[in-house]
């Protein structure tokens, strides 16, 4: 059982204008699934478009939402490199073997503003995209963290996650999606959960109640608890934001 390796994109639009991270999801979404009829292993590099392959899997598409903290506006992309480091990923690196100018995305210049790329690796136990997508699985929110831990704990934070924050907020409502060790670096980890508005809007105020400052609603203590036991891992910021998936792209809902 290989690891799975997956491509964490987040792209920002600036001037403020709305419409260039709407343009540019619809390309993308249409772009890939335009790809998942292409046979397994077969790719291109194609001018204008970057590499048509299967193999490269854009399974998430997430508009960011601004008022829970990232910059507006912002794409969220999630891509799994199907057969691992042999084979999306290494598909992609086949495109910077020799620069061309195919390589050089025309068909969305001046769209995006400025793009920061993560490779991932799957942590023990976390969940497989493609397990998640043939069950038919999908959520109409999502749950994007990024912690920057110490200097060789990311696995330990994220074995952390799985066994002691992971049962928790199953039972606030939110499903671990991916638990990701960012590669390249040491000192950092990325989670993604399935939630939806309602259990959302329940967590923030049973850790409310917890800290003494909702009476009207059930306190969550082992939610201040991880808060606690996190920090015994991080040595920097830690974040969460929302993601609200686009229609079209494979974590969304039909």
């Amino acid at each position: 059982m290989r690891r799975g390796v997956y491509l964490l994109e987040e792209v920002e639009f600036h001037p403020m204008n709305s419409r260039r991270p709407l343009e540019y999801l619809r390309w993308l979404t249409a772009y890939k699934q335009e790809d998942d009829r292409l046979a397994e292993g077969a790719h291109e590099l194609t001018e204008g478009l970057s590499i048509r392959s299967r193999d490269i899997d854009l399974v998430g598409a997430f508009y960011a939402v601004g008022i829970s903290g990232h910059p507006q506006f912002k794409v969220v992309t999630l891509w799994d490199c199907h057969g691992g480091w042999d084979g999306g990923w290494r598909q992609m690196l086949e495109i910077y073997d020799d620069v061309q100018k195919n390589l050089f995305l025309s068909d969305i210049d001046d769209l995006r503003h400025g793009a920061f790329s993560r490779p991932l690796g799957a942590a023990p136990g976390s969940p497989s995209i493609a397990g998640l997508l043939d069950e038919g699985y999908a959520a109409p929110l999502y749950l994007f963290e990024s912690a920057r831990v110490r200097p060789g704990a990311a696995l330990d934070y994220l074995a952390a996650v799985r066994e002691e924050r992971a049962p928790v907020l199953a039972e606030h409502g939110h499903r671990l999606v991916g638990a990701y060790e960012v590669q390249f670096c040491d000192t950092e980890a990325v989670t993604l959960w399935g939630t939806d508005i309602d259990a959302h809007l329940g967590l923030q105020r049973a850790r409310d109640a917890a800290l003494g400052m909702d009476d009207e609603t059930e306190p969550d203590h082992r939610l201040l608890s991880w808060r606690k036991q996190a920090r015994e891992y991080l040595e920097g910021d830690w974040r969460e934001t929302l993601l609200s998936p686009y229609p079209g792209s494979k974590l969304a809902p039909g």
